[in-house]
């Protein structure tokens, strides 16, 4: 199936970015309760325990797309053959909690050692600096995956990365970096990726 931007530009999703429209094949070296699932996975199953628990309400965003060419091999199934994304997408999720504004993009690398700007975008960056200029709250969630550790990395430290490669500075965030100046989720059971928990430190240390 063919997927466009909204400037006609092909759309070509990279190793490392979720493929909205099928399903991505993943072996990782993962605990056996876990194994196979993506970061997508673990947040909305996340998601689904702070709603039914009446913690948060905070959903996956819908991805705006065009469809333009379907084919019907069956009379009982339709096919996607080409579709345009209608705008360029923002983060991935936003919500509420406990009166606060959430909206967060989640991202995973493969990487031991750092993590790759490239998988953010400037909209994105602008998305998220809206957000922090209405008092709202934005962060990345990254996952290490070989690593299986797990971040919240506060906008702050985002931007300043993402400044720096402007003024010839590295184009991706070391894990020392992570280890020093975001906050690690430790996965649990349910449920498995407690990120409030980490935001919640997020915002006690903002207020000091």
């Amino acid at each position: 199936m063919t997927i466009r931007y909204p400037n006609g530009k092909l759309y070509k999703p990279s190793s490392e970015t979720p493929n909205v429209l099928k399903a991505k094949k993943k072996v990782k070296n993962l605990s056996f309760s876990n194994r196979g699932k993506t970061l997508e996975d673990e947040i909305n199953e996340t998601n689904l325990f702070y709603l039914n628990h009446q913690i948060a309400v905070i959903h996956k965003k819908p991805v705006p797309i065009q469809i333009v060419k379907v084919e019907y091999p069956k009379r009982s199934a339709a096919v996607i053959r080409e579709a345009y994304f209608r705008t360029a997408s923002t983060t991935d999720y936003n919500g509420v909690w406990n009166g606060y504004y959430i909206d967060f993009e989640a991202k995973e690398t493969e990487s031991k050692t750092s993590f790759p700007l490239k998988n953010v975008h400037h909209h994105q960056i602008k998305h998220m600096e809206d957000v922090i200029n209405q008092q709202g709250i934005a962060f990345l969630i990254v996952r290490f995956s070989k690593l299986d550790r797990y971040f919240l990395l506060p906008f702050k430290i985002l931007l300043e990365a993402w400044n720096g490669i402007e003024k010839g500075g590295p184009k991706s965030i070391p894990l020392k970096m992570f280890e020093t100046s975001s906050y690690e989720i430790k996965p649990g059971f349910n449920p498995r990726i407690d990120y409030l928990s980490a935001m919640e430190k997020l915002i006690t240390n903002k207020e000091k």
